[in-house]
């Protein structure tokens, strides 16, 4: 299985690495600018916080997730992860608030991700932001909802993404690729992970759609670069990097981090993997604006 960080030499300038665990750069001292703002949703209502520094303009837009293995979780869950992006990138972050299982299975939350993403398109140039320059980003269930719009995206070719960070993601319901739980001291188990995708995708058939399992998808070309970045301490991490050979084979631009002595949730707001996170879209962000 080749996982492997990108060759870095083919791709400076504008691409600069810095070995991972280094210092963050410094953020720009502005206060952000908070807004809620409703849109209409797959199933209901659903609110998109807006994150940006004051009195920014042309700002690229990321489109951020939380994590909750698709039954909970909340905006106010992201707002660490989403404010350091509006910082540092800096960026428009839009951290979205959308509908969670049981009550709202398949294909509610990735619908909902969807609607968001033609929102920036219409709307974000209104609050700063460039709907030019797009990236997705996400931790576990919302690492899968990132990629899930990748695919969607591509797929009605409706919105353009240039790039997407997936913080260890959830991506495979038949979970036969986990890690061994004890061996890892894993903070999520086996039996937690089952429980939340029987609530997200009830039907066994949709267990098998490449929006919900992409590690089963034989159609990953067309797939923006991508950054994955896993957690030794985390079952999860196995499925991702084998996600991330997946991704090689199929002539995407992947990278691919996985952070020592660092459990599942702690990844979210894990700083070396946000300022990871922050160069991979940078470097996207001005390649996008150079072609």
């Amino acid at each position: 299985m080749r996982i492997a960080r990108l060759d870095m030499e083919a791709f400076k300038p504008p691409y600069s690495f810095v070995p991972t665990g280094s210092e963050p750069a410094e953020a720009d001292s502005a206060a952000l600018e908070v807004t809620d703002v409703q849109i209409e949703g797959h199933a209901q209502d659903i609110t998109l916080r807006l994150y940006r520094q004051a009195k920014k303009t042309a700002l690229p837009v990321l489109l951020y997730f939380h994590g909750g293995g698709f039954t909970k979780g909340s905006i106010e869950q992201a707002d660490y992860a989403s404010r350091y992006f509006a910082e540092h990138l800096p960026a428009l972050v839009v951290s979205v608030g959308y509908s969670l299982a049981p009550r709202f299975p398949f294909p509610a939350a990735p619908e909902d991700a969807h609607r968001a993403a033609l929102w920036v398109q219409t709307r974000a140039r209104a609050f700063g932001g460039n709907s030019k320059k797009v990236g997705v980003a996400g931790h576990d269930a919302g690492g899968q909802l990132a990629n899930c719009l990748a695919f969607i995206a591509r797929d009605r070719g409706d919105v353009r993404i240039a790039a997407q960070a997936l913080f260890g993601p959830m991506l495979d319901p038949s979970l036969t690729r986990l890690g061994d739980e004890k061996r890892l001291g894993s903070d999520i188990t086996a039996k937690e992970c089952a429980a939340c995708y029987r609530a997200y995708l009830p039907q066994a058939s949709q267990r098998m759609h490449p929006y919900a399992a992409p590690l089963e998808s034989s159609r990953l070309a067309g797939l923006p670069a991508t950054l994955i970045a896993t957690a030794q301490n985390d079952v999860l991490h196995v499925e991702a990097e084998k996600y991330a050979s997946s991704l090689i084979d199929a002539g995407v631009l992947t990278q691919v981090v996985r952070y020592p002595s660092v459990s599942h949730a702690a990844l979210a707001d894990h700083p070396p993997a946000l300022q990871e996170a922050v160069r991979f879209f940078q470097w996207r962000f001005d390649a996008r604006a150079h072609r």
